[in-house]
């Protein structure tokens, strides 16, 4: 019985389908360019963002020693979110994207929101990005014109991601390698440092001690430990990145597997490890919440031009998030295009199959940073500005996701079954999750700073549910909620059948 049901679903979802990929059939598609090394360094990069490098001073000085709990806790529930895009992703190649599952399993309408949101991150991010780079050129080279990198570097990247996919893929896999080169030389210099017993000019010796002499792991308390969180979860912005890579990605169900299981190693050495070591050579509390510490620990080591370098890396990083936001915001309009929910020159490929119309209108949107420079008290102050904003719309985003999952898993129980790469705990940790989605937006609450975000990104829905209104009523989305419908409704008397009882 099960199997005929199982053939029944999959035959009603191919025949729902076959009118879409009759209308696709004719055009030209992405192409698979990126290896596994590129999608490995792909994953790590997004893992390491401009919000470790510059923004966890912030949140040392919220949480102290606590937020390597913090850090461990984000990590582990992203690990479960990627684990579930993951499975959906590789029960069906053709998925380009998680907008992709979102909108096939959900409805349309939540493909449309997913992307378009998941667009509107990557220019926030992107944003927040070139105000960090400004603010570094400027520390490397004073007097620098706040206008200046905020157009070179769109320009610079634009450049470097028209020729090919694989552009794109060597570009980030070189940031990547300075990235790991730059935290593990900062934990090997930091251990050396710990064992040798190094002591500051205030006096102060290196220990681990130093985690814990001063008010214990939380000297805040739980709301200190709360607070911690606002900023954090920004930091993990774009470990989804591997998401949007789907369609482009050499040999998936292998390549996926691999960046995404490696997730909690990356976050116990580059984000736990890296902090536990500037926070034993200096206590927490001595630590600039204005500054990057990790700028701070080599000048505080005597390693002046080691400084001088770290601000490079620092700036190499905000320019692999840039670049990373180019990319991913650039495909994620070029399905919109593709699915007709976006200006359809968007969905046209240049020769070597890379979408320039959307890759153009990508950067474009960053120049925004140029407001957000010249209207802000502070480079910090304009960062945290944004990246408050920015940590609404990906927490949604990864909500989505695991929506997507729960309803996936009841829905399409002979998927989930047949999966090699099954989400652990799959029947309660989504709603382990998405119950800490929920306290997340609440710690945003409880700060002035990070509760913009709150009042900015309601108005970001509101404008796509106008949208949404109005696209659904077009003959091409029309069709797509038709046969969206069509499909629902057979898996879900495919369902039924099998739950009756046999005679």
């Amino acid at each position: 019985m099960s199997a005929s049901v199982t053939e029944a679903a999959d035959a009603a979802a191919a025949a729902a389908a076959e009118t879409a990929a009759q209308r696709d059939s004719k055009e030209p598609k992405l192409a698979r360019e990126l290896g596994n090394r590129h999608i490995q360094m792909i994953a790590i990069g997004g893992a390491i963002g401009t919000g470790l490098f510059m923004g966890s001073g912030k949140t040392i000085s919220l949480a102290g020693p606590a937020i390597l709990f913090v850090y461990m806790i984000i990590g582990a529930m992203l690990f479960f979110v990627m684990r579930a895009m993951g499975e959906i992703l590789l029960s069906n190649l053709e998925y380009k994207s998680f907008g992709d599952f979102a909108g096939d399993i959900l409805g349309p309408w939540a493909g449309f929101f997913t992307s378009w949101s998941y667009w509107f991150y990557w220019v926030v991010v992107g944003v927040a990005d070139v105000v960090a780079i400004t603010g570094y050129v400027q520390v490397l080279i004073p007097g620098t014109p706040l206008w200046l990198p905020a157009l070179v570097v769109p320009t610079l990247l634009l450049a470097l991601n028209l020729p090919t996919v694989k552009a794109f893929g060597e570009l980030e896999f070189w940031f990547a390698i300075i990235k790991v080169v730059a935290i593990l030389a900062l934990i090997f210099v930091g251990g050396y440092m710990i064992a040798t017993k190094f002591t500051s000019p205030n006096g102060s010796e290196a220990s681990l001690a130093n985690i814990w002499n001063d008010g214990g792991m939380f000297p805040h308390g739980a709301f200190g430990f709360v607070l911690g969180f606002q900023i954090a979860i920004f930091a993990f912005g774009g470990i989804e990145l591997v998401g949007t890579t789907a369609a482009e990605t050499k040999n998936p169900a292998k390549v996926m597997p691999r960046a995404i299981n490696s997730i909690p190693v990356r976050v116990m050495l580059f984000y736990v490890g890296a902090l536990a070591v500037i926070m034993s050579i200096s206590p927490w509390r001595t630590l600039d919440p204005g500054s990057s510490p990790f700028i701070g620990m080599f000048t505080l080591a005597g390693l002046g031009i080691a400084a001088v370098v770290v601000n490079l890396v620092v700036l190499t990083s905000a320019a692999s998030s840039a670049n990373s936001g180019i990319y991913s915001t650039s495909r994620m309009i070029y399905g919109l295009a593709k699915d007709g929910n976006a200006p359809k020159q968007f969905a046209k490929l240049s020769k070597r199959k890379v979408p320039q119309n959307a890759l153009m209108f990508s950067c474009v949107w960053m120049v925004l940073a140029l407001v957000m420079l010249y209207s802000g008290d502070s480079v910090m102050g304009a960062f945290v500005v944004v990246t408050s904003l920015g940590s609404v719309i990906i927490i949604s985003t990864w909500t989505m996701i695991m929506a997507t999952y729960v309803v996936y898993r009841r829905r399409r129980p002979h998927l989930h079954e047949a999966s090699s790469f099954k989400m652990p705990g799959s029947t309660y940790m989504p709603y382990v999750v998405l119950v800490f989605f929920a306290l997340m937006m609440v710690a945003l609450s409880l700060d002035a700073e990070t509760r913009l975000g709150l009042y900015v990104a309601p108005l970001w829905f509101l404008l796509l549910a106008v949208a949404w209104r109005r696209q659904s009523k077009t003959p091409l989305q029309q069709e797509r909620i038709i046969e969206w419908k069509a499909q629902a409704d057979a898996e879900k008397q495919a369902l039924t059948e099998k739950a009756a009882p046999t005679r």
